[in-house]
């Protein structure tokens, strides 16, 4: 199974964490993160949810609930021991060579970022690639078409309850103008074709 190392910047928009969780959760791939990667996406979605008017209360309230979700679903997904690792990385960036030291030290296969410049393939150990969102989404659907389908409907089967209900096709049309139109592309016309 595919070990993929979720950077910040895909796990903010909420419908893109979606379906990267929904899918991992039937076996697709291996999510993996660090706890500087929860880190910053609590100090990302704290402050967006400070931006839409969101009491500091629904903010702790909802934060806490994605995080225990995360914990409890993937139990494993906490990479330990990548911090002595920071030092032997060289980017572009030194404040990303956390993200490589957790993938190495989670043995990921994979750094799923949109990021891309920032991880450049002669930074990363040969064993490690780097895609963007709507790529992994998409060999994901190549390998797992089954998979990801039944990912979106359950997405959608829970739509309504903290936002608005949203169909399958809505979740396709939503991700094709938010960051990942190839695999919108493909995802539609299955969603429209599958019983």
């Amino acid at each position: 199974m595919t070990a993929a190392l979720l950077d910040t910047c895909v796990l903010v928009p909420s419908r893109a964490r979606d379906v990267l969780l929904e899918v991992a959760s039937t076996g697709a791939y291996r999510p993996l993160w660090s706890s500087e990667i929860l880190a910053e996406l609590d100090r990302t979605l704290r402050l967006l949810l400070a931006k839409r008017n969101a009491s500091p209360e629904e903010i702790d309230a909802y934060l806490t609930r994605l995080f225990r979700q995360m914990r409890i679903t993937f139990p494993d997904a906490l990479v330990n021991g990548w911090e002595e690792l920071v030092a032997t990385i060289h980017l572009p960036d030194p404040d990303d060579r956390h993200v490589v030291a957790a993938a190495r030290a989670g043995r990921a296969d994979v750094i799923v970022t949109d990021n891309l410049a920032d991880f450049p393939p002669a930074g990363l150990p040969p064993s490690i690639t780097r895609q963007s969102l709507d790529d992994f989404l998409l060999d994901l659907f190549d390998l797992h078409p089954a998979q990801v389908l039944t990912a979106v409907r359950a997405i959608a089967g829970r739509s309504g309850k903290s936002g608005p209900a949203m169909t399958p096709s809505d979740i396709a049309a939503y991700l094709s103008t938010h960051g990942t139109p190839l695999f919108s592309e493909r995802l539609l016309p299955a969603i429209n074709a599958a019983p």
